[in-house]
């Protein structure tokens, strides 16, 4: 049976579920429905890793973002725990595993992006966790309770968190990294050093310049052998080693993909009437003036905003400075804009290693395009607006470097 429907979201969190809101907004007839591959309604997966929700000093029901009778107040069809497998954009039919088919006017993939799945030897062993789902989270909280020892992979901001939860549930933590230094090569060695010293002081052990060959144990995780030949004892072992974009059913469909869903400022897609949001879309940035693809909740947010509005008659382009930031052992990071090295960018220094509040103001063409901060965190808004408003830093090089000069007096 095939059902007809104005308005298809494929993806449930929050840039499918805000796009949906949205175009409730500007359309109070149409039809909406909603395919999510979880078997949740909306629920908030930044919490997934702040202490709270994870040692379950919270209630579990503050997860939720959307409660069911939201979906029908609002009059949105929720399909939970059904993937969509194929599109077939001539005749606007999307079809799911169970075979039914969805015929869209407007349809919106919002699908998100899944971890990177660890391939060494061993790594489906019980005890092996990922941190992407609500689902992945149950689980992690349920081992914890039980665990003494504990192994992280990855020099992410998803380890950085694990590892200070981890440590306040009472569990020893071990990190294992293959770069020399935390967050190599986004951070510079200062920055890494920075984070790595703030990991050391709350009791986390670092093995750097090393690589995993197998997970030891029977069919639960009881170690993890190390290529140099070391073993680490562990109950737990958790892989945060990145996350990827599952596009495999789109190749047939017509739509231009990459490492993401190509978009332009709209995010409209190459095919008519297909648009996409989310840590999905490789999209042109206004601000850097570059197709980039950004996976943070902000910007997922902003972006099913945008889209909805657009889906529903708006012609609104997307433009906005993204940033991610974390805390823990004491402090905090932000990253702001475009902070990946390359030979064509300057980086002007602000604070030392040594005090601990460190700054990088990273430019290119004379402009500035992102900035990362260790306990400088106050200084994100305004850095944010001088990449929007498209600074020129002629003439200002020496006030950038100058950890003492209030950036606002810039933009007076």
């Amino acid at each position: 049976m095939q059902e007809n429907i104005k308005y298809l979201i494929i993806g449930g969190g929050i840039a499918g579920t805000t796009a949906a809101e949205t175009i409730r907004r500007h359309d109070t007839n149409g039809t909406i429905t909603i395919v999510s591959d979880e078997p949740y309604r909306s629920y908030s997966r930044i919490m997934l890793s702040k202490p709270n929700f994870f040692l379950e000093k919270i209630p579990f029901d503050n997860i939720w973002l959307k409660t069911d009778d939201w979906y029908k107040k609002f009059n949105i069809e929720l399909i939970s725990g059904k993937k969509a497998i194929s599109i077939d954009a001539q005749n606007k039919i999307v079809t799911l595993e169970d075979r039914k088919a969805i015929q869209y006017e407007k349809l919106l993939l919002a699908v998100g992006s899944s971890v990177r799945a660890w391939g060494v030897l061993g790594a489906s062993k019980r005890g092996v966790f990922y941190l992407r789902t609500l689902d992945d989270a149950k689980k992690i909280i349920d081992a914890v309770k039980t665990a003494k020892e504990a192994v992280c992979i990855g020099g992410g901001f998803v380890s950085f968190e694990m590892c200070d939860m981890l440590k306040m549930a009472g569990i020893n933590v071990t990190l294992v990294l293959r770069e020399s230094y935390y967050l190599e090569p986004l951070l510079d060695e200062s920055s890494g050093r920075i984070i790595g010293r703030a990991l050391k002081n709350g009791g986390v052990k670092i093995i750097l310049n090393s690589e995993t060959k197998e997970v030891l144990g029977d069919m639960a995780v009881d170690g993890l052998l190390l290529k140099n030949g070391d073993k680490i004892p562990c109950d737990i072992i958790i892989a945060g080693i990145g996350v990827c974009c599952q596009l495999d059913w789109l190749t047939s469909s017509g739509i231009q993909i990459n490492r993401g869903i190509f978009a332009n400022e709209y995010l409209a897609t190459n095919v008519q009437d297909i648009w996409t949001a989310g840590d999905c879309a490789e999209f042109n940035d206004l601000v850097l003036e570059e197709r980039v693809q950004l996976g943070n909740w902000v910007n997922a947010q902003m972006q099913g905003r945008i889209a909805g509005g657009n889906m529903a008659g708006k012609k609104e382009p997307f433009k906005m400075v993204s940033f991610y930031t974390t805390q823990g052992f004491g402090i905090t990071i932000a990253f702001i804009g475009d902070v990946r090295p390359g030979t064509d960018r300057t980086i002007f220094s602000r604070g030392s290693a040594e005090s601990g509040s460190y700054g990088r103001i990273i430019t290119k063409d004379g402009e500035i395009i992102g900035a990362t901060l260790i306990n400088r965190t106050q200084e994100l808004g305004i850095i944010s607006k001088l990449i929007e408003k498209d600074f020129k830093i002629s003439g200002h090089e020496s006030e950038l470097s100058n950890p003492d000069f209030k950036l606002q007096e810039l933009v007076k």
